[in-house]
């Protein structure tokens, strides 16, 4: 069977190594990893996500009376923490998910992106997706990277359309230097072709499938100034706080479901 998270994760290698403006991220730092989604359900295709965000200022949760406006319950106070995620010795501070079989059923046909990529085959949609997620990688790794308004001031949104703009242009720096068909072949397929031509697809992903590592609250003891208050419980974390490369697994996708192997998947950086 095709371990299509590993195959993402080699291209990524090549990607970077051949793009000026993704040549300075560490690929032993981000952990490539699979999560479930149909192919005819709407949703993202892949997703960046950042493990180096500070600990979040303390607060807590809150409640009013509607008609009075007087605090009648409020949560312990709490800070939002980034969980580790480390394979070996290595901390990753950057994971980016796939999801199956969605991903593979990508196509520029009807896609925002389409306008960017007039006379080229339909697969290059998953390469524009892969170098996408990479380049929202900060140069400062303190989190994703900043999307600047025309004025040049810093906009809050995740994309803009020079970002799109920019990623094809990467996309097209990286086909003109002719890497080895080898390396991207795999996008040619849909999940239907890959599953035909390789039995089946698997993927990494994390012990606790179909979760994954996510920020989480974590409980602090601060004095209150309204000590007549009652003060309900915040649920326990169902999220670990570190993760090894112990919670990587393997996980064969169909169309319509998936199964845990039972081996363990071997880490391949991305």
């Amino acid at each position: 069977m095709i371990n299509y998270t590993e195959r993402i994760a080699l291209l990524m290698r090549d990607v970077v190594a051949r793009t000026g403006r993704l040549s300075f991220i560490d690929l032993k730092e981000v952990v490539v990893f699979a999560r479930f989604g149909r192919s005819d359900a709407e949703g993202a295709f892949a997703t960046c996500h950042c493990l180096t965000l500070p600990e979040s200022e303390p607060g807590y949760f809150f409640w009013k009376d509607r008609e009075t406006g007087e605090l009648t319950r409020r949560s312990p106070w709490f800070v939002t923490k980034s969980p580790q995620v480390r394979v070996g010795p290595t901390r990753i501070k950057y994971l980016i998910s796939f999801v199956l079989p969605r991903f593979t059923d990508q196509t520029l046909v009807g896609s925002r992106k389409a306008d960017l990529y007039a006379g080229v085959e339909p697969w290059i949609a998953k390469l524009d997706t892969i170098v996408h997620e990479l380049y929202h990688i900060d140069p400062a790794q303190s989190g994703l990277r900043a999307v600047e308004n025309a004025d040049g001031s810093r906009s809050y949104r995740t994309h803009g359309p020079m970002f799109y703009e920019d990623v094809a242009e990467m996309v097209h720096e990286y086909l003109a230097t002719k890497p080895d068909p080898a390396l991207y072949d795999f996008l040619r397929h849909g999940f239907s072709g890959l599953t035909e031509r390789f039995g089946g697809v698997v993927g990494t992903t994390f012990a606790n499938f179909p979760s994954f590592p996510q920020r989480y609250m974590e409980i602090i003891d601060l004095p209150t100034s309204e000590p007549r208050v009652r003060v309900e419980p915040l649920k326990t974390p169902a999220q670990p706080a570190i993760y090894t490369e112990d919670d990587l697994h393997i996980r064969q996708f169909t169309d319509a479901s998936s199964r845990r192997l039972t081996r363990k998947g071997q880490h391949c950086a991305a």
